[in-house]
Formats: structure tokens, C-alpha cells, sequence
């Protein structure tokens, strides 16, 4: 007796495979279908920082022109607190349909889940990047009355002295705090940091003579500078700030290798269909060539960088590592880590 035929033995696998793609293919149908009719409802876009933040100011015009251009309301949400684990939480576990959003800074999604114990959501499975709205580095500004010029004798006055210098930050954790670490390991300098509850009290200190110096954003201290209220002797990006082409940066000033940048970006929950995600984006990409946006983004220093969701999704996992292995390094620990 013959074995049955090799064609006989494969048809249940063959149906299986006929049922798999099938399904597979609905699936790409429906999710077509749901990316031609969206949005179909009002669109809510949650931030975990106050009105008047920097987040707010940069996603509050896209907001209004993304309003405009799909028929539906975007709604800004401020969900303030927790360094923005409030609202981060909200989206995360939002149905996943494009209609709720989070506009975050870098730090939001990339340090602060390294402080963070018992994090309610997985920054990097459950969000999926949508746009890119902003690239910029910071500032390194010192009190005039501080006997440093520029980098070099800043570094040689930190390690002069027994404790070093001080330096503040927005708090522990903060953009500003890492470069601060950033630049103790790389520079070598003995550095003893002075966390404040948010930036505007360190400034203050700062201009008083309380503390040395700080890394701080560009667009809030310009006016401090201009009026000789702090002098600026390196910027943290590698390329020197269109604003101040004559301050160097900090690879520039003697610490080969820095580099301290932030960014802002919109995310979806993790399962959004790709072409809701894709139309998202085409529609950020749009608003953000738009000269009077640009111009917004000009007074805030901001550098648009409207990458594409892939890009995004890169970068926001390479900064999570660098930053993880840095705040390990440092030993750094944030409240309830």
C-alpha cells in the first residue's frame, strides 16, 4: 500500500495557513478602515506638565492646527505631577485608537523611569512614538562673580577647591542634573549637586551667590544673560546654539565627548494601528513646517526636528540606555526608588 499522497498529507496545514492569512488580512482591512475614518471623535492630548511648561507652550499650537485639519477637537490635557508619571499612565492604558495622545519631554520617558520604583506602565512597550516636536540642548551659566571665563578654568576652580563647586538643577533626576553628572565624569571635576524644586528658585540662588553655576534652558535664562544676570560659557549640544554663536560648546570648551540634549515628542498608546500613527505624523510633519510655528519654536530655542515615528522610536531607546547606565553610574536615586 502506497503512503498518502505528500498533497493530501498538507492540506489541513495548508487550511490552517489559508485561516491564519485570512485573519491576517482582515485585521489589515479593519485597521485601514479605522485610519480612513479617524478621527471620528474629539481627540485628547494629555501632558504631565503645567500650562506655561515648555511642553505645553510647543504642543498647544500643534494641537490647534491638527484640530483644524481633522475636523475634531484636540483637547489639551495638563495631568501635572510625578515628574509626569500621571499622565504617562493615563495614555498607556487608553484604547489604543489614536484619540488619546501624550506630548512628553525626553527625560519624562527615558530617566525618569530609572528613578522610579514600581513604574505603573513600561515606558518603552507601552507607547509607541507618533512625532518628534522639538531638539535642544542647554546652557552652562555661571555667577559673574565666579572666577571662571570658560570651561577649562571652571574645571580647574571645581578641583581646587575641597568640596568643589556647586551646582543646581530643577531636581534630582532632571536634564539639567544629568548633565551636570555628565560633565563630573567626563570633565573630572569634583562637583556637589543642589536640587530645587523646579528651576526658577536655583536661578534666583544662582544670580545671589549661592550656588556656582547650572545648566539650564536656554529660551527661560536668555533674558538673565542679556542683562548680565549670569554669564554663559558653553552650551551642551554639539553644535554651537544659533542664539549665541559665539559661546563654544562643552566638547569645544574641554570635555571631548559631551553631549547633552532633550526633545519633546508625541506618543500614542502602545497597539495603535500604524496608519493612525502615519497619518499623525504626516499631519505633525506639515504644521511643524509652517513658518508662524517655526517662529514659536525660534523664541522658545527650540530646533524642530520632525522625525518619523521610526526615528523617534531609536532615539527614545537609545537615551533610555544612555541615561539608565549613567544614573547607575552615578548612583543617583529619585523619591521611592
Amino acid at each position: 500500500m502506497h503512503p498518502p499522497s505528500p498533497v493530501f498529507r498538507s492540506r489541513p496545514l495548508r487550511r490552517s495557513l489559508f485561516g491564519v492569512s485570512a485573519g491576517l488580512a482582515l485585521l489589515a482591512m479593519a485597521a485601514a478602515a479605522s485610519a480612513a475614518g479617524y478621527p471620528d471623535r474629539p481627540i485628547r492630548l494629555i501632558m504631565g506638565f503645567p500650562p506655561g511648561s515648555t511642553v505645553d507652550i510647543l504642543a498647544r499650537p500643534v494641537a490647534q492646527r491638527l484640530s483644524e485639519a481633522f475636523g475634531q477637537p484636540v483637547i489639551v490635557d495638563n495631568r501635572s505631577g510625578a515628574t509626569g508619571i500621571i499622565a504617562n499612565e493615563l495614555v498607556a492604558r487608553a484604547q489604543p485608537d489614536g484619540h488619546t495622545l501624550l506630548a512628553a519631554p525626553s527625560s519624562s520617558l527615558t530617566s525618569t523611569p530609572h528613578l522610579t520604583a514600581r513604574l505603573p506602565y513600561d515606558a518603552l512597550r507601552d507607547f509607541v512614538a507618533v512625532a518628534q516636536l522639538s531638539a535642544f540642548g542647554y546652557v552652562l551659566v555661571v555667577n559673574p562673580a565666579l572666577p571662571a571665563k570658560n570651561v577649562r578654568e571652571l574645571m580647574a576652580l571645581a578641583n581646587a577647591r575641597p568640596d568643589g563647586l556647586t551646582y543646581g538643577s530643577s531636581g534630582t533626576g532632571s536634564g539639567f542634573h544629568l548633565a551636570g553628572e555628565l560633565f563630573q565624569r567626563l570633565g573630572k571635576v569634583r562637583l556637589l549637586h543642589v536640587p530645587y524644586k523646579g528651576g526658577p528658585p536655583g536661578i534666583t540662588d544662582l544670580m545671589a551667590g549661592r550656588i556656582d553655576f547650572m545648566f539650564y534652558s536656554l529660551a527661560v535664562i536668555h533674558p538673565q544673560i542679556r542683562a548680565g544676570k549670569l554669564r554663559v560659557i558653553a552650551v551642551t549640544a554639539p553644535q554651537r546654539d544659533p542664539l549665541l554663536p559665539e559661546v563654544p560648546t562643552m566638547a569645544e570648551a574641554g570635555v571631548p565627548g559631551y553631549e547633552a540634549t532633550g526633545w519633546h515628542g508625541i506618543f500614542a498608546p502602545g497597539g495603535t494601528p500604524r496608519e493612525v500613527v502615519g497619518r499623525l505624523n504626516a499631519e505633525v510633519v506639515r504644521i511643524l513646517g509652517q513658518p508662524e510655528v517655526r517662529e514659536i519654536w525660534a523664541q522658545q530655542g527650540m530646533g524642530i526636528t520632525a522625525a518619523d515615528p521610526a526615528r523617534l522610536a531609536k532615539r527614545m531607546r537609545e537615551d533610555f540606555d544612555f541615561y539608565g547606565k549613567l544614573i547607575r553610574a552615578a548612583g543617583i536615586k529619585g523619591d521611592g526608588a
